[in-house]
């Protein structure tokens, strides 16, 4: 039987034509700007006369610990315009005066404990984007931009402020150019706006527009800066350019030491805003570099799945929440991803193609260069947001030497265009969002490595749209998308795409498949492939409790990874959760939740791939601790990707449980630790145990450590999967399986010094050592089944070198020597890195900024699965390092 869209959706859908009605009617609190009558200085005193005008807002509530209660500490914040800026004072009272006032220096954008004031602007005033704007006693800022759901901290303004600590308290005083900001044409304007203020020695967060713990809250709920006069805005430019001073080690494998020389150089580049309408902006970057990032993580991946990082570059992060599509809220949702069609880490991606001959002395790119990138955001002025994004990666080649050691190159990677369009529009006070969302990759391959038209996409196209509707003053939320996708190229392209680990058309006892026009029958003459994804979700989302029920699939022929990431099709998910918040203080706790829930997965072939329970809990207790636990069991249920290619099979369940505990996180020791651990009906076992410790032995350094230790024991690791026909049980293939047992060792290092708000120092470390060990190399007896069988001594038998190593195994299935043997490399592994960088960043004028940046890597492993932390912590320091040294000096031109 084949698996249908659920008919909820079609039921769910009728809930978007529902009047939406029962609007919030709450009356808001709300302030006046006035003209600025003198020049004012910022230096935090408030001595001007323009001061004395403004009616400053008041009247602050408590968010925590006491929601709802009068905040215990006086705020008074006043707003003046001028023809350039918007000033902002604001006067934070202190019952202790200067001796309550707690503060700490942080890189802008940074982690900073201590006191803080920070505005929240809705510009546009339709309940939709935001802009924030923080700043604490030491005048360290914080920004983030204004595009919906999530805040943007890469949005870097130039704006100032100056504070000052007093007798009374602390006070602020902020300049916002109208400039950094994007707003309607209305020569008088409202503006939504939420103030939150925190005291830290009280651990107090109070705010003016208030609302309670179990209201959405958001932009519908913000209070009004009313009678804004902004002058008309001139069309501006600002320019960045750049400079980059790189000493770097060379990019080859297979050299020997003396060999290597390291490279010297110079980039230039350069970044360009342009205001080309009021609320219109074009973004532009040409030969970005992005070597102040910092370096990814070191995993070791066993999974047929690639591994996700998130994105850190600044440009594709600047105002990437106008690019989020289909993204969904789900209180836990453990076995399934939502409906992503952007994900912009696949432009400048690591080249995808290899040398069509054999080579020695291979280098190659780390990443295909981005020639220029260019964004328009903002909104029109019948109010739709748009986003379109546009950006071109160079043709990249990789060298060599051939047989006869001479030098020759190919292309690795073609010349590529990345283009996203996003549009949205949010109306009915915040109530109502639609927007749709294409997406296309062009790829313009040379002539000289055939072979590469073969393994990548010439071209893919993706298209879609998303709903959200909030009705009953938001308590109740029915949220949606729907995507198309295309992807075409050649022939052993698309057959690669179709065997691939996201959908295994190829599976020899898939149910009947048809040819239409979402193909899912596996065809290896076929030159494009297309595809559905959906996702859909009812939810009440405010109140003491709360529910969720969602849906959420693909068919087998959605495929959007050449700009975006998917890890599987060929599922419809549902999940149900309901949660009970206790937000009232007790004689224990500050507030609480408990949570439960049910999830299945179906394939479109009908096959049940996963059913799970769970509960989960969590606290936060009058000391300012916070606990937790969660509890999850998956039933025994099919899998078609274990094989990985061959029949579905039946896997085991298994149940898996967790704690976390985090002290207060205003004192100078914070600690964090969470356990796990879990068994299978196999007698699989996982156990886990991360720490977290974040020291502050002075206002201006933060130390943290995060060890980690990980141990998994699995019955069923795949290791190999061979034709065979004497196989006659299992569709001619043979699928060879191990026990394994892998551990993990990890320390994350961190150090963030800050010597002034705009001057800063910031090291990164993390030594890696994973190691996995084989062995009980077995086989399922049948398709569908759950008994396996292991390989006995006639059957298998390791091949060793010269030094007794084993670095092969020789398979005869069947005992028969006239019938074919197969082998296999030995799979134990032993795996060991240390990254890490340093950044010294120094913002030597507002907007202008000078980077002195070091990164270094140590690699190494072996073909061995036993894990010795003597041994190979000691192997890890005596590898060669590759070390990259840089300054990267910007400066901004603007106004």
């Amino acid at each position: 039987m084949r698996a249908q869209l659920p008919a909820a959706l079609i039921a769910l859908s009728l809930l978007g034509s529902a009047p939406l009605l029962a609007q919030d009617q709450r009356d808001r609190p709300a302030v006046k700007a006035v003209a600025a009558s003198s020049d004012i200085t910022l230096d935090g005193r408030f001595d001007e006369a323009a001061w004395l005008t403004a009616t400053p807002a008041t009247d602050f509530v408590q968010y925590d610990p006491s929601n709802g209660a009068p905040a215990t500490q006086r705020t008074e914040v006043r707003f003046v315009y001028a023809a350039d800026a918007l000033y902002v004072a604001a006067r934070m009272y202190d019952t202790e005066g200067a001796r309550g006032v707690m503060t700490q220096l942080a890189r802008r954008d940074g982690q900073s404990d201590g006191d803080n004031i920070l505005f929240v602007l809705d510009t546009y005033h339709d309940h939709s984007g935001r802009a924030l704007l923080q700043i604490n006693p030491s005048g360290v800022k914080f920004d983030a931009g204004q595009a919906s759901p999530a805040a943007d901290p890469s949005w870097d303004p130039v704006w100032q402020a100056a504070t000052s600590i007093d007798s009374l308290g602390w006070t602020a005083e902020l300049r916002i150019p109208f400039s950094q900001l994007r707003f309607p044409r209305n020569e008088v304007q409202t503006w939504g706006m939420q103030i939150w203020r925190f005291t830290q020695r009280l651990n107090e967060t109070s705010m003016w527009a208030h609302w309670t713990k179990t209201d959405p809250g958001g932009p519908p709920q913000f209070g009004h800066l009313e009678d804004l006069h902004v002058p008309g805005r001139q069309l501006g430019v600002e320019l960045m350019p750049y400079a980059v001073g790189a000493s770097e080690p060379p990019r080859l494998t297979g050299s020997p030491d003396d060999d290597r020389e390291r490279r010297y150089g110079w980039r230039f580049g350069g970044d360009v805003k342009a205001l080309i309408s009021s609320s219109l902006t074009l973004d532009a970057t040409i030969n970005p570099d992005f070597g102040q990032v910092e370096v990814d993580p070191a995993v070791v991946n066993l999974s047929a799945f690639e591994t996700f990082f998130p994105e850190k570059r600044p440009f594709f992060v600047a105002n990437s929440g106008l690019f989020n599509f289909g993204s969904f809220n789900c209180f836990f949702c453990s076995n399934v991803s939502n409906l992503s069609l952007f994900y912009s880490r696949r432009i400048g991606r690591q080249p995808q193609g290899f040398l069509s001959d054999f080579g020695d002395r291979v280098e190659r790119p780390d990443n295909a260069t981005i020639l220029g990138a260019a964004k328009l955001t903002g909104r029109t002025g019948s109010g739709y947001q748009l986003g379109v994004l546009n950006a071109v990666t160079a043709a990249e080649r990789a060298t060599a030497d051939d047989i006869d050691g001479n030098r020759y190159s190919q292309e690795v990677e073609p010349l590529t265009n990345y283009f996203v369009a996003r549009a949205k529009r949010t109306t009915n006070n915040g109530n109502l969002t639609v927007g749709a969302m294409g997406t296309s990759v062009i790829r313009r391959f040379g002539s000289d490595n055939p072979t590469l038209e073969q393994t990548i996409p010439h071209h893919a196209e993706a298209a879609g749209m998303d709903w959200d509707v909030s009705w009953a003053n938001r308590a109740y939320n029915f949220m949606g998308s729907v995507a198309l996708s295309q992807v075409s190229g050649d022939t052993a392209t698309i057959a690669a795409l179709q065997r691939s680990s996201a959908r295994y058309y190829h599976r020899p006892d898939r149910g009947d498949r048809s040819g239409g026009f979402l193909t899912d029958e596996y065809d290896p003459t076929l030159t494009s492939m297309r595809g559905l994804g959906f996702y859909s979700r009812v939810a009440r989302q405010s109140g003491d409790w709360v529910w969720e029920a969602a849906v959420n699939g693909r068919t087998p022929g959605f495929e959007v990874n050449d700009i975006a990431f998917l890890q599987r099709t060929d599922y419809t998910w549902m999940n149900t959760n309901i949660q009970r918040q206790f937000t009232r203080p007790t004689s224990w706790y500050r507030d609480a939740s408990v949570l439960a829930g049910i999830q299945q997965q179906v394939n479109f072939d009908g096959d049940v791939t996963d059913r799970q329970w769970r509960v989960s809990a969590n606290a936060q207790f009058l000391n300012f601790w916070n606990a937790g636990g969660f509890f999850i069991k998956k039933n025994t249920t099919d899998s078609d990707n274990l094989t990985r290619g061959g029949p579905v099979v039946r896997d085991y369940g298994w149940w898996f449980a967790s704690a976390n505990v985090n002290t207060d996180s205003r004192r100078r020791v914070v600690v964090g630790f969470t356990p796990e651990y879990g068994r299978g009906i196999e007698g699989s076992r996982t156990a886990n145990l991360r720490f977290n410790a974040t020291f502050k032995p002075a206002p201006n350094l933060l130390i943290s450590v995060s060890p980690s230790w990980n141990y998994d024991e699995s019955r069923a690791q795949f290791v190999r999967r061979f034709v065979d026909p004497t196989a006659t049980d299992f569709f001619g293939q043979r699928v060879v399986f191990s026990d394994i047992s892998t551990t993990n060792v990890s320390l994350e290092t961190r150090l963030a010094a800050t010597f002034t708000p705009t001057l800063s120092l910031e090291l990164f470390a993390q030594p890696f050592i994973a190691s996995g060990d084989y062995s009980g190399f077995k086989e399922f007896v049948r398709p569908r089944g759950l008994t396996k069988r292991q390989f006995d001594a006639a059957q298998i038998q390791p091949v060793t070198n010269e030094d007794g190593q084993v670095v092969s195994y020789s398979l005869d299935p069947d005992r028969d020597a006239l019938t074919q043997n197969f082998t296999f490399d030995n799979p134990d592994f032993n795996v060991r890195s240390l990254r890490g960088n340093a950044v010294l960043r120094w913002e030597y004028r507002p907007g202008s900024t000078l980077f002195l940046v070091w990164q270094q890597e140590r690699a190494g492993g072996a073909g061995v699965g036993n894990f010795d932390l003597d041994r190979d912590t000691n192997r890890l320091f005596d590898a060669r390092p590759e070390s990259t040294f840089m300054v990267k000096l910007s400066y901004w031109l603007g106004r």
